[in-house]
């Protein structure tokens, strides 16, 4: 029996990773929960999953479910950096799901590697903050990052058994979200419950409005060439509407390998988690002749222009996409906010990256800094209305 440590078991992705526990409690247990502030859910995930170790974001909320759990829990509940540190290290645990979003999922990452723990990587921030030194303490402690994402977990599979040499081009795939069809001149009366409306894909509020301005394509972009070695210049985005080929691998002979599902994360959860097997999940047969048509097209970088900052961020490297990913947190949860409108958020972006004077090779504590200066950047110009 695998025995899982679940960062952000209350997401859209931890709520997914349960389910899996659910199906296949002969090989999965959860020896550690965390979450933020949804004590309600997560003292319930504790009460069916019974982990040694739960923990939220403050004392207040540990408090909460402290109460909730009641005292015949045997769960050690946990807050703050060093609750998601220990849940990161757990000793009895044998891999970590990384499933907390944004920059938040760094330094539990990184203790779970000092820990020695395998990941399964579903914050694609820890990489686009810190690709070169996450790789490279992965590496020096013999821990495997296996990807979560749908489109990552595609490549890893369509790589399996392929030498390196022969890889000529990575082919990301995007569903184009809510406004892939409306022209640049709607975005400004965008606002939060349209762009949350995902016409494929169930995913959490952030994620979701990083779809619906292409940024979250451009930060796998910047995970890609990380967790597969390969230069921006060598991935490729492609908007494809149906969400079926989850992505692909452009060989030097010409073949092309795709890795096709339907839309549901379940089954890159699950081959992460089982890897290298694969489990039999109870998922409805894809109906290629029931979808007919499989459509594709170039993204737009000038309605969708989050994009190219992603491409120019990951292509210059050092501290710019630290900040870049700062400077989206800080835009996206304004937007949710009603205080900066839709077709201002690559705007504080650029802004924000444009005032910024790059580090080469920047250490843990210099992307620490770059980040919260670029998030105090980025909040100047959006309390100002200069976006």
């Amino acid at each position: 029996m695998k025995r899982l440590a679940i960062l952000g078991a209350t997401g859209s992705i931890g709520r997914s990773t349960l389910a899996i526990l659910d199906a296949f409690p002969e090989r999965f247990s959860a020896v550690a929960l965390t979450a933020r502030r949804n004590v309600t859910l997560l003292a319930e995930q504790v009460k069916r999953f019974r982990p040694s170790l739960a923990v939220v974001q403050d004392d207040a909320a540990a408090r909460e479910l402290a109460m909730r759990l009641g005292r015949r829990s045997t769960a050690e509940v946990l807050w703050g950096a060093d609750g998601y540190r220990a849940a990161a290290s757990h000793p009895d645990a044998e891999m970590v799901v990384t499933a907390v979003v944004g920059a938040a999922g760094l330094l539990p990452t990184l203790a779970a590697i000092e820990a020695g723990k395998d990941i399964a990587l579903a914050n694609k921030e820890t990489l686009v903050m810190a690709g070169p030194l996450v790789m490279q303490r992965a590496a020096a402690r013999g821990v495997r990052i296996l990807p979560v994402d749908s489109e990552h977990s595609a490549i890893f599979q369509c790589l399996e058994g392929q030498p390196r040499q022969g890889v000529e081009r990575l082919w990301l795939t995007a569903s184009g979200g809510p406004f892939r069809d409306l022209p640049a001149a709607g975005f400004a009366a965008i606002r939060p419950a349209d762009a949350l409306r995902h016409p494929t894909w169930q995913m959490g509020a952030k994620i979701t409005i990083d779809s619906a301005t292409l940024m979250n394509k451009g930060l796998e972009v910047i995970e890609a060439q990380h967790l597969f070695g390969m230069s921006p210049e060598r991935i490729s985005v492609v908007v494809h509407p149906q969400s079926i080929v989850h992505s692909m691998v452009a060989f030097v002979d010409g073949a092309v390998l795709a890795q096709m599902g339907p839309p549901d994360m379940k089954g890159a959860i699950a081959y992460a988690l089982s890897y290298p097997e694969r489990l039999p999940l109870a998922a409805p047969a894809l109906d290629l002749a029931g979808i007919g048509v499989l459509t594709f097209q170039a993204p737009d970088m000038v309605r969708f222009p989050c994009l190219g900052l992603a491409f120019e961020a990951g292509r210059r490297g050092g501290s710019l996409p630290a900040v870049m990913n700062a400077a989206n947190e800080v835009a996206v949860q304004a937007f949710l906010a009603e205080r900066l409108s839709f077709d201002a958020i690559p705007r504080v972006i650029d802004r924000t990256l444009q005032r910024h004077v790059p580090l080469t090779h920047p250490g843990l504590e210099e992307l620490q800094a770059a980040d919260r200066w670029a998030r105090e950047a980025a909040e100047a110009f959006v309390a100002r209305g200069e976006a």
